[in-house]
């Protein structure tokens, strides 16, 4: 009778255990456990967990200077241009510097055309009405010399008013040299070493200004493709440092959106470039979105990027995978899919 009544109560915790197992609602695998799922039917030969993002990827975009913004003036959803200014520092000061540059590269051509052109025309008459007028001095000199020796053998002058002929005499020839020297200087061709310090000066000039242009220039943030903006990270009078990573704008080419995913090591032997797959979203149900493989990657490593699945494993290596989408419809960048890949035309599911 004892071990009548024991079996009875076996049977019935057993059944008590079926009871609240059944009672308990079945779980669906968590995204980031899909990689580990073994060969299934309907040619699934793999499957990951992956992100949409744009055909170009997210380009994060940060200025190469600090300072202050001045102004964003885009917005999240913004359609941008290549070469579009997205965001702008203060650059007063930079200005002033771009402006001082020009006027010395200015002033530095000026007398490198003034040295290789040579004297002015009208300079140049001015020196040879010199020299005409000197050398009509200089005769008028010599002749009053002249006179005053002949007065002096003559007796009808002093010795004091020869030597006085004789000094104006002197300063007569020395204006007379120099008004040739100055005219010649007029005339002659610049020397070559003059037109090379001349010419090295304006080089000098040129390389202050390109650089003060160069340095204003990196005030303005622009966009480097045709693209929309996916995230607006910092607004007008906040201060960017270059010490840390402070992306303002994050903009990416959505003409085309491509899935990244996360394929196991266990995996990657079964996956080829051209493979067909699709994804699936939470956010749309069961319904799935056609891409073909178009790049496998060359080293495998650790994941990057997480989900919010308490059994996510974190040690898993794994070999990163793009799917190019034929027609992403409603999905957005940055969205977290499970990506599954198909076997190739006449290959077998497992």
């Amino acid at each position: 009778m004892r071990g009548r009544l024991m079996s009875v109560g076996l049977m019935s915790a057993a059944l008590s255990v079926l009871l609240v197992w059944s009672m308990i609602p079945e779980r669906k695998p968590a995204m980031i456990e899909i990689a580990l799922i073994e060969p299934a039917a309907g040619g699934v030969v793999a499957a990951a967990p992956g992100w949409v993002e744009p055909v170009s990827e997210e380009i994060r975009l940060s200025a190469p200077l600090p300072g202050r913004l001045a102004d964003v003036p885009v917005a999240e959803g913004d359609r941008i241009t290549r070469g579009q200014i997205v965001a702008v520092l203060e650059n007063a000061e930079h200005r002033a510097e771009l402006d001082r540059a020009e006027a010395t590269l200015l002033k530095r051509q000026a007398e490198l055309e003034r040295l290789v052109n040579g004297a002015r025309e009208q300079e140049r008459a001015e020196a040879a009405a010199l020299v005409r007028e000197a050398a009509a001095a200089l005769r008028t000199a010599e002749i009053v010399l002249e006179r005053r020796r002949a007065m002096l053998a003559e007796q009808t002058v002093g010795k004091e008013e020869v030597d006085q002929a004789e000094r104006d005499y002197l300063m007569a020839r020395a204006r007379h040299e120099a008004a040739i020297e100055r005219h010649e200087l007029l005339n002659a061709p610049p020397r070559p070493e003059d037109v090379a310090i001349a010419e090295a000066e304006v080089a000098i000039a040129q390389a202050v200004r390109d650089r003060a242009a160069a340095v204003l220039e990196q005030t303005f943030v622009r966009s480097p493709l045709d693209g929309i903006v996916l995230r607006r990270h910092m607004q007008a009078g906040e201060t960017v440092l270059t010490t840390v990573d402070m992306p303002i704008v994050t903009i990416g080419d959505v003409s085309r959106l491509n899935v990244r995913a996360d394929v196991d090591e266990r995996d990657i032997g079964r996956i080829r470039v051209g493979q067909r797959g699709y994804v699936t979203a939470p956010a749309f149900g069961e319904t799935q979105f056609w891409g073909t493989v178009k790049q496998i990657g060359r080293q495998l490593g650790r994941k990057d990027r997480y989900t919010d699945e308490p059994k996510e494993r974190t040690d898993t290596k794994v070999l990163q995978v793009l799917l190019e989408l034929d027609s992403p419809g409603p999905l957005l960048p940055g969205l977290r899919v499970d990506t599954f890949f198909l076997a190739a035309v006449g290959e077998p599911a497992g």
